[in-house]
């Protein structure tokens, strides 16, 4: 099993397994940071996800998410912060990030 101290050497370390787009997070959906792919919860797989826990401080807590869309044959990367600086989404978004 794979596991990362440092969220930027597990974002090199997936990069290097092709997940090599970059995700934001919208309400609804994720999309691709150019703007080029737009994925609902049912287009996209989580592959894998890590937990960083820099210190107490909330603000430094993120989860990575790799993803991969088989309909639109692409992979990336998506940084999320959690507990009460995560991110306000749909349930079904929220429920498939869990």
């Amino acid at each position: 099993m794979e596991s990362y101290d440092i969220l930027s050497w597990a974002i090199a370390a997936l990069k290097q397994q092709g997940y090599l787009l970059d995700f934001n997070l919208e309400k609804y959906e994720i999309i691709r940071s150019e703007g080029k792919h737009k994925l609902s919860a049912k287009d996209f797989e989580i592959d894998k996800s890590f937990r960083f826990d820099v210190n107490e401080d909330p603000a430094d807590q993120s989860v990575l998410y790799a993803i991969s869309s088989q309909g639109h044959t692409i992979k990336g990367l998506l940084v999320n912060g959690y507990g009460v600086y995560s991110d306000d989404l749909t349930n079904e978004l929220l429920e498939k990030l869990k």
